[in-house]
């Protein structure tokens, strides 16, 4: 079953999580965006190791582009990939194309390991979309690390 958006502002509610609603045309990739979105804008990369039993959602600055190769020696493995769109629907409940931290809610095993690439600029927003891509949600990242506290997740800060 996919997450629906209310999940998403429910519980932005319940942690009092303000945020700055943004509509827009659906968004499946930064790349060749036609428009600027107010506050720091990440892009989420799901990706899997060679095996394909240990995944990584990795947030990344928006004008950044990811190294894989560098990223798999830095995350100690051999390869990176992207994950297969059913496992993008079965880990994060969420339509390739709308992957966003908020999935983590999602990650009871904690199957997902959450990566920060070093320049998301952690004193300030960060654009996140509520389980579909034509809203974006700007949260303060000082909030967004109340929101992994409460689902038990941490993450590593490294250079994508």
């Amino acid at each position: 079953m996919l997450a629906s958006q209310e999940e998403a502002f429910e519980v932005l509610a319940d942690l009092a999580i303000p945020y700055e609603q943004l509509d827009h045309v659906p968004i499946t990739s930064v790349a060749n965006l036609g428009f600027t979105l107010p506050g720091q804008q990440v892009k989420n990369l799901f990706l899997k190791n060679k095996k394909g039993r240990k995944f990584y959602l990795v947030l990344l600055h928006d004008e950044k582009q990811a190294d894989l190769g560098h990223l798999a020696e830095v995350l100690g493995e051999k390869k990176l990939s992207f994950a297969h769109d059913d496992q993008v629907r079965e880990l994060l409940r969420v339509e390739p194309g709308a992957i966003t931290p908020l999935s983590l809610m999602f990650d009871d095993n904690h199957k997902v390991e959450l990566i920060v690439d070093q320049a998301v600029d952690q004193s300030t927003t960060i654009g996140v979309h509520p389980f579909i891509n034509t809203m974006t949600l700007n949260i303060a990242f000082k909030d967004f690390k109340r929101f992994l506290k409460k689902y038990r997740h941490t993450y590593r800060v490294v250079d994508c």
